[in-house]
């Protein structure tokens, strides 16, 4: 893996992937990591594999609070609640499938999947809509001895919380996902939900949060329902269809897109579906980093 951008004075005098002098190509500069906004340490035009606390570095939250930078242009600006920063982790092809035959694993790679390990590490709590969590068959987050250490120091549980986005709350309560993972799974879903699947929901051991007035669930205030539980880096996973309601309520902070370099054809979903916007919402790259070929790109809200 190597970085693309952003670029340096010391990238643009070399071709990719050779080695600075006295440095050899696994070797870390102190102070190489960062949020991908800059301090690019030479070691990272290296074309290698990057370690997992490197990863975690390049894909650090921003500092959020009521008065910072993150939070004046957050998706929690103006609101009572805690500040919070959303981001998404998404895959697509060259041609635009979200998916391939309804899963999006045959369109990932190795070091796709490292990031996304990496990804919900850094988050409080990940959140996906029920069809995904239908479709890719989602179990408990998992605690992982690499990231513990990074965990207990940024004031984290062992492991992100899952919330499932679900209006009709049609899930399977007997699944691992809500009988047995290390912290409660939530279920987002708005005050119109069947009280009997609401109970059912509970019995299982998830815990039911109401982020909407009617039957379905208000991106913002899902946004705040999660803040005000203390969960404010937030991480959805899609589908597409959550994906496009975050678009276009405006809660979306941060797009993680990893570019595979596949073509499918085919009719298979975009990364964000639904209604267009009116005016379509500029994103400013801060990174892009490659690894045989996949691109693994961030963009945020300006």
């Amino acid at each position: 893996m190597r970085r693309l951008f952003p670029v340096t004075d010391e990238t643009e005098a070399r071709t990719p992937g050779e080695a600075p002098p006295g440095e050899g190509a696994v070797g870390v500069r102190e102070g190489s990591g960062g949020d991908g906004a800059g301090g690019v340490g030479r070691s990272h035009l290296v074309d290698r594999e990057w370690s997992l606390a490197e990863l975690a570095a390049a894909y650090a939250y921003p500092e959020l609070g009521p008065r910072g930078a993150a939070g004046a242009a957050g998706s929690g600006a103006g609101s009572a609640g805690p500040e919070a920063w959303l981001r998404a982790n998404m895959v697509s092809t060259l041609d635009g499938a979200a998916q391939h035959d309804g899963r999006s694993q045959p369109i990932s790679s190795a070091a796709d999947m490292r990031i996304f390990g990496t990804l919900r590490a850094l988050a409080d709590v990940v959140i996906a809509g029920a069809e995904t969590v239908r479709q890719e068959g989602y179990r408990p987050a998992r605690a992982r001895a690499e990231f513990a250490e990074m965990r207990e120091a940024a004031g984290q549980g062992p492991v992100p919380a899952i919330a499932v986005v679900s209006a009709g709350l049609n899930l399977d309560f007997s699944l691992p996902l809500f009988t047995s993972p290390l912290v409660p799974t939530l279920i987002l879903t708005g005050a119109a939900a069947a009280p009997d699947r609401i109970a059912a929901a509970e019995k299982a051991g998830a815990r039911v949060v109401v982020a909407g007035d009617g039957v379905g669930v208000e991106p913002a205030r899902a946004v705040r329902a999660l803040a005000e539980l203390g969960h404010t880096r937030l991480l959805t996973e899609g589908g597409p269809r959550l994906l496009g309601q975050l678009v276009a309520a405006g809660v979306l902070d941060e797009l993680c897109l990893t570019v595979a370099p596949m073509l499918t054809a085919g009719d298979a979903q975009r990364i964000a579906g639904g209604p267009s916007v009116a005016v379509p919402q500029r994103f400013a790259l801060v990174s892009l980093l490659e690894e045989e070929g996949f691109l693994f790109s961030r963009y945020r809200r300006p």
